[in-house]
């Protein structure tokens, strides 16, 4: 017996109705009968069915009227149109309304189980889409809205099913980790074991043993035999991180592996073969590296398949207010806390920071407001000593940000003093700017300032 779901007749003969929940009910699934479109939309907002078999030609409310209401409403079942009348045009309209198949009259019950036994099949994966992205939600979501975070995002999603080496460049604390972990939970490894070596971390000495295990007696310290990482990511996903900083002869060990899926444990003669998927990372410039000697060439080229090029935060202040609720709500989740905000004094402050530690080092920080700041506003005085003052204030010369960056970090933090000076008073604060009222109102809704959280000036 195929799958088991819960079904939907929509019909108004009754015979039809009849035949078919008896066959399906015999089958093992769990069905339900109703004769009109308005009980079908009534039926289907109360219960989770998986497939709804609809008639196009009911009395009222007809079947694609329903189809039509359905898919805008987000309905998750898989819809089998049926129709008596042999209608074209009818199937092709149902199939871009987003029907799954389409069923003429006189029905053949075996043409309606293999239709159904196919509905149940397409909505088993979209269930496991829909769980697989919960659980990215959960630790390895990319987040942000810039422009270069969608992008990343978008490409990361299309590349991950794939077997393709990656290589991602980025500079420390941007979120390399992440961009591998997302690869991995959206591969077809990822019930497998994910594995990290940060190659820089490791001495020289022993990042082969590391990498390829060792048998007992190998070399002095080698008390018992040692499986590497290779073999303990078997079927999964290895990630390189700052693979730049291995030495010359480990990167010709690692260049074999990768061209023949196989290597020898150190001190061994005995061959292991893995199936590993190889993920490296990066803050340096390989181009350069291979330049100076310091990198093979033939090994950057079988690691960069696929290049992905992690933005610094810098690079995407817009990201930083929805960075920093992000991590204020995990914090305050994780120490069981009411959730802290900032204001938009404590804002202006981190947008305006150059972030040399990037996403790691603004975690940091709203770890330390999320513990320390006193009330569940975060102020502009609780954020100044926890970011570098010259940093800040050097910042509209940053010889990395735009024009446009620097003229919005200046008006946000013009307008947040000038509101604070007038207690929040919209009115006043746009006669002190010399603007309209309704161009401070848009500039306060794009720089998410509200002037009812304003602190007034002391």
């Amino acid at each position: 017996m195929g799958r088991r779901g819960k079904i939907l007749i929509v019909d108004d003969e009754p015979n039809v109705r009849s035949s078919l929940t008896s066959v399906l009910t015999d089958e093992g699934h769990e069905v339900a009968a109703v004769e009109s479109g308005e009980a079908a939309v009534e039926a289907l907002q109360g219960d989770d069915y998986d497939v709804v078999l609809l008639d196009i030609w009911l009395p009222g409310v007809d079947g694609l009227e329903v189809l039509d209401r359905l898919h805008r409403e987000g309905c998750a079942a898989e819809v089998v149109m049926i129709s008596g009348h042999g209608n074209i045009d009818a199937a092709v309209k149902a199939t871009k309304l987003g029907a799954f198949d389409f069923l003429e009259k006189p029905l053949s019950l075996d043409r309606v189980l293999l239709v159904i036994g196919n509905a149940l099949r397409q909505r088993s994966l979209q269930r496991e889409n829909l769980r697989l992205r919960a659980e990215i939600s959960e630790g390895v979501d990319i987040i942000g809205e810039s422009v270069s975070i969608v992008e990343l995002r978008n490409q990361v999603d299309r590349a991950a099913p794939s077997k393709g080496r990656v290589l991602i460049f980025g500079e420390n604390g941007t979120g390399k980790e992440l961009v591998a972990r997302r690869i991995h939970a959206l591969s077809s490894r990822h019930d497998e074991t994910f594995v990290e070596v940060n190659c820089a971390a490791i001495p020289e000495e022993l990042i082969e043993s590391e990498l390829f295990g060792h048998i007992k007696g190998s070399f002095t310290g080698a008390v018992a035999d040692k499986l590497g990482k290779f073999d303990l990511a078997d079927n999964g996903t290895l990630f390189l991180d700052e693979v730049g900083d291995m030495s010359l002869k480990t990167q010709a060990k690692v260049l074999r592996v990768l061209e023949e899926q196989r290597f020898e444990p150190v001190g061994s003669n005995e061959t292991r073969e893995v199936d590993v998927r190889v993920i490296a990372a990066t803050n340096k410039n390989l181009e350069a590296e291979i330049e100076a000697g310091r990198f093979r060439a033939d090994l950057y080229y079988r690691l960069n398949v696929i290049p992905f090029r992690v933005p610094a935060l810098r690079a995407r202040r817009e990201d930083i207010p929805i960075l920093a609720d992000r991590f204020l709500a995990d914090y305050a989740g994780e120490y069981g806390q009411s959730t802290k905000r900032l204001g938009p004094d404590a804002l202006a402050l981190l947008v305006s920071h150059r972030w040399p530690g990037n996403v790691r080092e603004l975690r940091n920080v709203c770890e330390r407001l999320a513990i320390m700041a006193s009330d569940e506003l975060i102020r502009a005085d609780e954020v100044e000593p926890m970011v570098d003052a010259s940093l800040t204030a050097a910042t509209a010369l940053d010889q990395d940000m735009s024009l446009r960056e620097a003229r919005e970090i200046f008006e946000r933090r013009l307008i947040t003093t000038k509101l604070r000076e007038f207690n929040g008073n919209v009115r006043q604060t746009a006669e002190a700017l010399n603007i309209e009222r309704s161009n401070l109102y848009r500039k306060l809704k794009a720089f998410g300032i509200d002037p009812a959280e304003i602190a007034p000036a002391e």
